[in-house]
């Protein structure tokens, strides 16, 4: 049995565990669900630290938005991709035949049950090197944190430190069946009418499309 995942320099003391590791729950009992729940924990903490030491400027809020964008699943996801991740999870004949090593969810589940894996067999300071290795050249690629801030905050924010009220949203209309439906939402400004109307999967989609919109808008000088 392999000691290591091909795109980590870590080696197993326990292989076993690294098997555990990529086993997906559809292969039944002995699934990385656990791990899973140990690895999230693990890697929150982890980013947390690097970030706390890498920004020592930077308030709570900004922290908080950092990390939230690192471990997003579309950032995990990317991550095991770009190890080869997929290529080595354990998958049921279901999920297999559906391309479930493609799957955003299953590689980011993946990947932290790979980091509490990790964790048990290693202890902290090897994951941490790990996590450092894989995570500091996306912090590096950090945006500011102030374009972190979802659109309906940039826009609130905006307003506010000019004095002017607050963005009023209306849902429109929305259509399509219940599991593919579409909101039609609109922001529009009281003070001197800018409107934008905007659609999503949601209707908090909508809302911050809609509102992303109308900050284009207003810092268009339109």
């Amino acid at each position: 049995m392999r000691d290591s995942p091909a795109g980590i320099s870590y080696r197993f003391g326990d292989p076993q565990l690294l098997r555990a590791a990529l086993t997906h729950r559809s292969m039944g009992a002995g699934n990385n669900e656990r791990l899973e729940f140990l690895g999230d924990s693990v890697l929150n903490m982890i980013i947390a630290m690097r970030l706390y030491e890498l920004h020592p400027e930077a308030q709570e809020g900004d922290l908080s938005r950092m990390r939230a964008r690192l471990v997003r699943g579309t950032t995990l996801s990317q991550v095991a991709s770009s190890i080869g991740l997929g290529e080595e999870i354990r998958l049921g004949e279901g999920e297999l035949k559906s391309g479930g090593f493609r799957r955003a969810s299953i590689l980011a589940d993946t990947f932290e049950a790979l980091l509490g894996a990790i964790f048990i067999d290693g202890g902290y300071d090897s994951c941490r090197t790990v996590i450092h290795d894989l995570f500091d050249p996306l912090i590096a690629a950090l945006p500011p944190p102030e374009e972190l801030k979802d659109p309906k905050t940039r826009l609130q924010e905006w307003l506010q430190a000019r004095g002017r009220p607050l963005p009023e949203y209306t849902l429109e209309r929305e259509t399509g069946a219940d599991h593919a439906k579409k909101f039609f939402v609109s922001c529009r400004l009281p003070d001197d009418g800018t409107q934008a109307e905007m659609t999503g999967r949601s209707r908090r989609k909508a809302e911050q499309a809609a509102a992303g919109r109308v900050l284009e808008l207003l810092l268009e000088g339109k």
